[in-house]
């Protein structure tokens, strides 16, 4: 199961100016964010998981 790092969704929509969304990710969802469950939150905030994911491997 593939897991997403909060705190680099939050960076991703604070770099396109979207403050107000990044906001409500840091302060509704968990540390590691479930890809899979969440999937219509993230395509909702037009985000790739799977380049999320390998970010998230890298770091």
């Amino acid at each position: 199961m593939s897991h997403i790092q909060k705190s680099q969704i939050v960076s991703v929509l604070r770099e396109r100016g979207e403050l107000d969304r990044a906001d409500f990710v840091d302060r509704q969802l968990p540390d590691e964010i479930d890809q899979v469950k969440n999937a219509s939150l993230l395509r909702m905030l037009r985000l790739d998981a799977d380049v999320l994911a390998a970010a998230t491997v890298e770091q």
